[in-house]
């Protein structure tokens, strides 16, 4: 293993390299729970308003208990999780706080929400979400941090952005 000297890390340096991780561990949750979400039926199921996702009762498995819209339960699964790039973490553009979700006071979701032990996705959010759109713009903005990295270094100075006016289908 590289042992990375502290002050080298964190000395803005590799500023643009630092926030393309980040934005790539966002992605890669992001993948993830629409992924693992493919395989239960709550995605298809109209009924289901939300999950609650039990990340931590259990280090090999994800418990989901899916809610209507009055917060109701509706449902249950369980995910199995055999290596850890399916562990179900907090995405927050699809978690209830962040996307704004309403949850009817004392009703069945606001006491799993209460136990503190996991969190909410927000069906109608990860319903319109398109992976191929954010892949996209992932890359990107991956792109554009190492980019930035890049030109204070010296290794590029000067790009131009769209496909060009080559036909030429090798041309890099």
């Amino acid at each position: 293993m590289i042992q990375s000297h502290p002050e080298v890390f964190n000395s803005g340096e590799f500023k643009g390299f630092n926030e393309a991780r980040r934005i790539m561990w966002c992605y890669e949750a992001r993948a993830r729970v629409c992924e693992r979400f493919e395989e239960t039926s709550f995605i298809g199921d109209t009924n289901v308003a939300a999950v609650h996702v039990d990340n931590t009762t259990r280090a090999d498995r994800v418990f989901l208990v899916a809610f209507d819209e009055a917060g109701q339960q509706v449902g249950v699964d369980t995910l199995y999780i055999d290596g850890p790039n399916q562990h179900l973490d907090i995405a927050s553009e699809f978690d209830h706080d962040f996307t704004g979700m309403d949850v009817v006071p004392d009703s069945q979701l606001d006491q799993a929400i209460s136990r503190e032990n996991g969190w909410v996705v927000n069906l109608k959010v990860l319903r319109e979400y398109e992976p191929l759109v954010d892949r996209r713009a992932t890359q990107r903005a991956v792109f554009l941090m190492h980019l930035q990295d890049m030109m204070k270094t010296g290794d590029v100075r000067g790009f131009l952005f769209g496909r060009g006016e080559s036909d030429e289908t090798d041309a890099a």
